[in-house]
Formats: C-alpha cells, sequence, structure tokens
C-alpha cells in the first residue's frame, strides 16, 4: 500500500507522484508531475483537492493508509481544472454525503460543467468553515490561472493550501523543500510560473498582498497543488514572487534565441551573444532545435534584451521560431522596456528576420536597432559589426 506523508499533527499529504509525464500543455515537465492532495483529521475529516482521475488507485491508497475515504466529511475543491478535481467524482461515490466547496459562483459552474450536479456549495473571500478545532478561510483568488481558483487558510497549523500559485512540476520523493535540492526546486517554481501563471502577473501580485495580510507569523507551511511544500524557505518563495515573478521589473541580462537551417543565422546568434558578454550583460544563447520553448520562457520572464532569429524559409520564419514566438505572445508578458533585436539570414528576401520584427513590435517591444538580416553568408567584418552595435546598444 502507499502511504500517505504528514505534513504537521493530524494532517497528510496523500496525493500522487506523475514521475514519466513530459508535457503540460506545451510545457515541458522534465522532472515530471506531482498532483497534491491534502486530508485534515477534526471532528470533520476535511480533504483539499484530489488528484488526476488516472491516477486514482494511487490517490486513493495513500488516502486509505490514513482513513476509510467513506469517512470523508468535507472536500475543498480550490481549483477545478482536471489534474487537481478529477476524483471529486469519486470522493462523492464512496462518501455520498460529503460536503463539497468550491469558490462561488464560478468554481460551482465549473463543477457542474464537468461532473453535473453533486450538491456543491459556493464560498467567497472571507468565508469560513468550522471543521472542529480548526476554522478554514476561503480567499479567492481568480485567474491564478483560472476564474474559479481559490486558496483555503488553516489557522490552527498555520497552512495555506495554496493551490496552483507557489507550486512547481516537480516530482521527488521529498515532500518539502528542505529535503530537495533547494535551487532546483526554486528554478522549477520559476519555470511554473513563467509558463503557467505570468499571464496573470497582477492577479498572483494581489494573491501574494493576501497572504501578506495574515501577518509575518501566520505561515508555517504553503502547501501547493503541485511540486513540494514550502517549510524551511516560506520567505524565500514569497519574495521571489513578489520581487521578481510579478514585479514586471526587467533584469540588465539577454535572451538569445534562433534556429538556423545552414549555419549563417547561426554565427549572428553568437556575434549578438559575445556583443552582450564583451558588454558586461549575461546572456543566455539557445538553439530551439534543441532548447524547449518553456525553458526560453524561464529565462525570459525578467531579461530586458530578447534577440530572436531565424533564416528565411518559405517566406516566414522557420517553425520552431513561430512556435516561441506564438508561445510567448500567449503568455502575455509584460514588454515595457523590453528591447528586441530579430535577426536573421536570407537568400531571396528577408522575411523571416521582417516577420519576427512585426510580431516583437506588435506586443510593445522597443526595436532600436531595427531588423538585424544579412543577404547569404555573414562573414568576419559583418559578425564584428553585429557585435558591436549590441555593445553599443548596451552602453
Amino acid at each position: 500500500m502507499l502511504t500517505a506523508v504528514q505534513i504537521k499533527p493530524d494532517v497528510y499529504w496523500v496525493g500522487a507522484l506523475d514521475w514519466n509525464a513530459r508535457s503540460f500543455h506545451g510545457y515541458r515537465t522534465e522532472d515530471g508531475i506531482t498532483y497534491n492532495a491534502y486530508l485534515i483529521l477534526d471532528e470533520k475529516v476535511t480533504l483539499i483537492d484530489t488528484a488526476k482521475v488516472t491516477f486514482k488507485d494511487e490517490f486513493l491508497s495513500r488516502l486509505s493508509s490514513v482513513i476509510d475515504p467513506s469517512k470523508i466529511d468535507v472536500l475543498v475543491c480550490n481549483h477545478v481544472e482536471m489534474d487537481h478535481s478529477g476524483n471529486v467524482p469519486t470522493i462523492k461515490g464512496l462518501a455520498p454525503n460529503v460536503e463539497i466547496y468550491a469558490s462561488a459562483p464560478q468554481g460551482v459552474k465549473e463543477l457542474t460543467a464537468h461532473y453535473h450536479d453533486l450538491g456543491y456549495k459556493g464560498v467567497k473571500t472571507g468565508d469560513t468553515l468550522n471543521i472542529g478545532k480548526r476554522t478554514l478561510t476561503f480567499v479567492q483568488t481568480p485567474m491564478v490561472h483560472w476564474p474559479d481558483n481559490m486558496v483555503t487558510y488553516d489557522a490552527y497549523d498555520k497552512i495555506l493550501f495554496s493551490n496552483d500559485a507557489f507550486g512547481q512540476h516537480y516530482a521527488s520523493t521529498g515532500r518539502f523543500d528542505d529535503e530537495v535540492d533547494l535551487p532546483e526546486v526554486m528554478r522549477q517554481a520559476r519555470k511554473y510560473y513563467a509558463n503557467i501563471v505570468q499571464p496573470y502577473r497582477m492577479q498572483a501580485a494581489n494573491a501574494v498582498k493576501a497572504v501578506r495580510k495574515l501577518g509575518p507569523d501566520a505561515i508555517d507551511i504553503i502547501a501547493p497543488a503541485h511540486g513540494v511544500c514550502w517549510r524551511s524557505h516560506v520567505a524565500d518563495i514569497l519574495d521571489a514572487y513578489e520581487n521578481v515573478f510579478t514585479s514586471g521589473k526587467l533584469e540588465d541580462k539577454a535572451l538569445v534565441v534562433y534556429d538556423s537551417m545552414w549555419g549563417s543565422t547561426d554565427k549572428i546568434a553568437h556575434a549578438i551573444t559575445d556583443g552582450f558578454m564583451a558588454a558586461g550583460v549575461p546572456a543566455t544563447l539557445m538553439d530551439l532545435k534543441d532548447n524547449h520553448v518553456s525553458d526560453a520562457m524561464t529565462v525570459f520572464l525578467d531579461a530586458k534584451y530578447v534577440a530572436v532569429g531565424s533564416p528565411t524559409l518559405n517566406s516566414q520564419m522557420l517553425p520552431t521560431v513561430a512556435e516561441f514566438v506564438t508561445y510567448m505572445k500567449g503568455l502575455s508578458p509584460k514588454n515595457e522596456g523590453r528591447v528586441g533585436i530579430p535577426f536573421g539570414s536570407y537568400g531571396w528576401a528577408p522575411l523571416g528576420p521582417k516577420n519576427i520584427a512585426a510580431e516583437l513590435e506588435g506586443i510593445g517591444f522597443d526595436l532600436p536597432l531595427g531588423t538585424i538580416a544579412r543577404n547569404w553568408l555573414p562573414d568576419d567584418a559583418y559578425l564584428e559589426g553585429v557585435r558591436q552595435q549590441v555593445i553599443d546598444l548596451v552602453k
């Protein structure tokens, strides 16, 4: 039998580990996915979220290691997306009298649309639910990252069940931030924010403000719906969300992403990167043949300079570059003050790099260097000129 993990007295993690997941909505999950659910033993036995339906057996095994699932009195559904709510009907079938709570009105609407009317109860920000010696408080966090999202706060245990906020797509045997490699967890938290939550920056910032209002000593554990729980580094993840992820601040660093057919665009990409290096600006070079767009977006999050390159193929940019541009645009990044450098080579017409320029300009990038486009092969003198343009731009 798979067993639960105690995170506080009478509070257990009863989720599932998807070790082999490698993609989530186009986001590469190289370390798998965790579907977190939490069980609270009190006068009313309470379950916070469930798990993806395909992990029903694993979820029920961990749950059953603590209590007979038929004894569950309350199910709190913080988020209706199916990787969280997939086993709501399962719990209702095992515990027919269970009370199911979700945000009002959107969470109730979405649950009804997904699983029909199972007798849902709607709650709003500030509503509370007494389950014995504990009282749960609900705070709606709409669009972090669906309209129905909310978080649940357990003041007795000082646990914030934060749903998607502060999460990571990261499967591990450790359940806490101090049981795994912290730099890796922080990287995964950044990647999760950049690829999932970034379009809702203002809403996420408001969610952090709501957490801050609880007080400096109000939270011992942040228990998200994905990844590890934060207990030793609560301040670190809050600071990262507040001062980096949701701040919209851009750092003097560069991302150079590109694809190349016969090496000409590759040479220009390296010249641009060398220019940033010579000017003292940290730069990351990513060939999109070998690097996933979701990893590029993790670097992109707070990069002031973004160079995007492609040769011309059939009057367009290469498909890998078009994928990056489309994916990036969909995440609606804050581009005020962002500097774009469209570049590439061409044979008959510079339409690949020009199309990139149009896309970047259309979403608010500044293009101080215009479009760097080279007919056929760039020689050493041309590449040195590109390098110097970048140095002059930065300085």
